[in-house]
């Protein structure tokens, strides 16, 4: 009976471990990611930087967008590929203020991400933009 207990103890101890361990796998997996950028407007006054996450549903972007200047707003346009029906999308985040502003946007499951930054006004983005930088690709 006495090693039907340590054995079994054993295995139960083995088992905290192991589910432990994966859970910090998992943990650490949310916590980490793909850094990109810095991407900068052509005239310098607009940078975006961040770090792609993948969460339990989907991919995540976090990031910032600094404004150096205090006329004109600083963007991020973001445009992907979705890998289940690759149909495109798009979104767009903007910054009025000189300093540093944050977004997230998920995305289920991309093939590609692509980031552009401009500067514009606080209705569209219209000038001074870098080319599309692939901040994402699956596979590498």
């Amino acid at each position: 009976m006495r090693t039907g207990t340590r054995v079994l103890v054993g295995l139960t101890a083995a088992a905290a471990l192991v589910l432990g361990g994966s859970t910090a796998a998992s943990a650490a997996t949310a916590t980490s990611g793909w850094k990109w950028g810095p991407i900068h407007s052509t005239d310098g006054h607009a940078t975006a930087r961040g770090k792609i996450v993948v969460t339990q549903s989907a991919f995540q972007i976090r990031g910032s967008l600094d404004d150096t200047r205090g006329r004109g707003c600083s963007w991020i346009l973001l445009r992907w590929q979705k890998g289940s029906d690759g149909r495109r999308g798009s979104a767009a985040y903007y910054n009025c203020t000189p300093g540093t502003g944050t977004f997230r946007k998920n995305i289920s499951y991309p093939l590609t991400v692509e980031a552009k930054v401009c500067r514009g006004t606080s209705k569209k983005p219209t000038d001074r933009c870098s080319s599309w930088k692939t901040i994402y690709r699956q596979g590498g």
